[in-house]
Parts: C-alpha cells; sequence; structure tokens
C-alpha cells in the first residue's frame, strides 16, 4: 500500500508537477534519510542535514528518472548513498582532512565518552562500506537485497560486510568495558 502510495505521488511530480505531492515524499523519508546520514558521518548535524537536502534535490531534479524496478525508498537511498561518497571523494581530492580524522577531533570534545557509550563512536570504527551497511540493516531494517541494490553490489559483499562490521563493533564494545550481556 504504502509503495502503491509512493509512486502515485511520484506520478503525480512527474506529470502534473505538483510539489504538494513532493513535499509528502520529503515528508515521509526525511527522517530515515536524515538518519542514514547522521550514522554515516558520525553524528555530524550540519554535514547530515546538507546531505540530505542535496538527496531530495537531486531526486526531485531526476524524479523523471525513477523506473519503479525497486521501491521508491530503495531509489531514494540509492541518490543518498551515492549523494555521501560524493562527499567523501570530494573531501579526498581536495587533500582537506580525512573524515576519520574529523570525527576523531569531534568527539575528543565530549565528555565521559569512557563511561557512556556514544553510537557514533562505536560506528566510526567502521569503514564507510561497513557502516553503510550496518545502518542500512539494523537502522533503517532494510533486507539484504535492498541494500545489495543500494550499493550495487552483490548479496554476499553485504553480508560479508555485516559480518566484519558485527565483529569489529563487537570487540570496540568488549574493548570499552561492555560485556556480552
Amino acid at each position: 500500500m504504502s509503495q502503491l502510495n509512493d509512486i502515485s505521488l511520484v506520478a503525480q511530480v512527474v506529470v502534473f508537477r505538483n510539489t504538494r505531492a513532493f513535499d509528502q515524499l520529503v515528508r515521509k523519508y526525511q527522517s530515515p534519510i536524515r538518519r542514514f546520514f547522521l550514522n554515516l558521518t558520525c553524528g555530524d548535524e550540519a554535514l547530515s542535514d546538507d546531505l540530505a537536502q542535496d538527496t531530495f534535490l537531486k531526486a526531485y531534479t531526476h524524479l523523471s528518472s525513477f523506473k519503479n524496478l525497486s521501491s521508491f525508498s530503495t531509489w531514494l537511498f540509492r541518490i543518498a548513498y551515492n549523494i555521501f561518497y560524493d562527499y567523501i571523494r570530494s573531501r579526498k581530492e581536495n587533500n582537506s582532512l580525512d573524515i576519520r580524522e574529523v570525527d576523531a577531533t569531534h568527539y575528543a570534545t565530549q565528555t565521559n565518552v569512557g563511561q557512556e557509550m556514544d553510537m557514533y563512536q562505536a560506528l566510526n570504527q567502521l569503514k564507510e562500506t561497513e557502516r553503510t551497511c550496518i545502518t542500512l540493516f539494523y537502522m533503517e531494517d532494510l533486507n539484504i537485497e535492498k541494500i545489495a541494490t543500494i550499493m550495487e553490489c552483490p548479496a554476499g559483499t553485504v553480508k560479508s560486510h555485516l559480518s566484519r562490521a558485527k565483529s569489529k563493533l563487537g570487540a570496540y564494545l568488549k574493548q570499552n568495558g561492555y560485556d556480552e550481556k
């Protein structure tokens, strides 16, 4: 039902240029997209907001290219994923600070990190691909096939990223005093 509603809204935007229909799509997906970016950027709210805005702008300008081969949410997360990796590539091309260095500096200013587990600090221990898989699987509740579609990789690769990420997160938690209870 939700997918049918999304397709109806997309059709209204594409055929009738109904911006209110696109507003409904934005309202429906802005929290999941923003949460996705918050996890990928390890809690950088301003950057997450900027990337989410870029995602919706790109989705709006390319809405006519949506072919309904996957759900609208999968298509939108694919755009978000591409926006994030374009951002990472542009940072590396400009020889600016690596995102992990920025995150380490950001978290050094937090108080009581050793006592209170910070989800973003744990996610910061992962590679971007592992963090993406963990975020989409556990926080956005997407299945392996949808994640594989979003990341344009085989389902087995997604499973490998998830397995490595879980191992790294487990080791990090254990090292920081969290037992397996």
